[in-house]
């Protein structure tokens, strides 16, 4: 396959070519894309040097498969020149999320989906993926009538300019203000852009998203986004209203055998899920399962992930891996 990566010197493009090598994806060219400042920049991948190109000269090289990591903006003027030549673009912005016409996957939960006419496949908001995951078993069996979810989001999901912010303030130095206010030792509740109805533009992506994924508008969602002083690996307090009676034996035997997720869950060892051990892997981990003891049906669970790989890169590569089996 012939493999572009649109936005390789950031910072998601980079764990993208990073997830690309470890999963042995078969690549017979890569093409290495970036803004025109990039361009002539050097990237090693596989043991080789790959000069960094600009757009259209990617868009000329006509890939099989392109991972669009370069924003918003890039992908909704890029991403249709791509699919025109036959490039299928699996785009990690929200650009396309909400499209109708375009289908928004977790590989494990609606891969099955995709089709070779699929020229544009929207990669999720990373708090969105590793929560529809864990829910996923849990809405399957029992039905999902609520959700309240509060996030704790890693600096990383800001980009390189946070993590600076952040390591700075820790070593008293004069940093760029990436956040409106101090991040190392405080909270902010505040992810995205605020909305006239008080709600940010990352709350906003989990309760829409959330529904497409799961096929299901009937689900009513709230959240609350917090940014937190963690490098990297978001941390989320999910509380779930079920419409049928459940067993807490039950749900931790479902989300034990859901794939891609692993169970944390042992209160006598202090045995959770924590941002410092999830960060690195691929796995959506989830631990303190318990009922809900003031609503029927209900319950309270905590997922944490690498917000860059499954969270971004890793589904990214996943979708590209059935892409391949569908192309090929």
């Amino acid at each position: 396959m012939r493999i572009a990566v649109v936005g390789a010197t950031g910072m998601v493009g980079r764990v993208m070519l990073k997830v690309l090598a470890e999963r042995s994806f078969p690549i017979t060219e890569l093409y290495c894309v970036a803004s025109e400042r990039s361009v002539g920049q050097e990237i090693d991948f596989g043991g080789m040097k790959h000069k960094v190109i600009g757009l259209t000269q990617a868009v000329s090289l006509k890939p099989d498969i392109a991972l669009f990591s370069a924003g918003g903006s890039t992908s909704k003027e890029w991403a249709p020149k791509f699919a025109a030549v036959g490039t299928t673009v699996i785009d990690n912005s929200s650009a396309w999320r909400m499209d109708a016409d375009k289908k928004l996957i977790v590989p494990e939960i609606n891969g099955a989906l995709l089709t070779r006419e699929d020229k544009i496949i929207a990669n999720p908001n990373c708090s969105t993926i590793q929560m529809v995951l864990a829910l996923l078993p849990i809405h399957r069996n029992y039905g999902i009538e609520r959700i309240v979810v509060s996030t704790y989001q890693s600096v990383s999901g800001t980009g390189v300019a946070a993590i600076e912010q952040m390591n700075g303030e820790r070593e008293k130095r004069k940093v760029e203000m990436v956040y409106p206010y101090p991040i190392d030792m405080n909270c902010l509740p505040h992810g995205g852009d605020f909305q006239e109805d008080g709600y940010t533009t990352e709350e906003q992506k989990l309760v829409d998203e959330t529904k497409k994924i799961l096929g299901d508008d009937s689900i009513l969602v709230t959240a609350t986004v917090v940014r937190v002083p963690v490098r990297g690996g978001h941390s989320e307090a999910v509380n779930v209203e079920c419409k049928k009676p459940f067993e807490i034996k039950d749900i931790r035997k479902l989300i034990a055998e859901t794939p891609g997720v692993k169970l944390q869950d042992l209160p006598d060892t202090n045995t959770y899920p924590m941002p410092l051990y999830a960060e690195g892997k691929d796995d959506v981990f989830v631990g303190r399962i318990r009922r809900d003891t003031t609503r029927p049906n209900a319950l309270n669970m905590w997922v944490v992930s690498d917000n860059l790989r499954k969270g971004a890169a890793t589904n990214a590569v996943q979708i590209a891996e059935r892409v391949k089996d569908l192309l090929t």
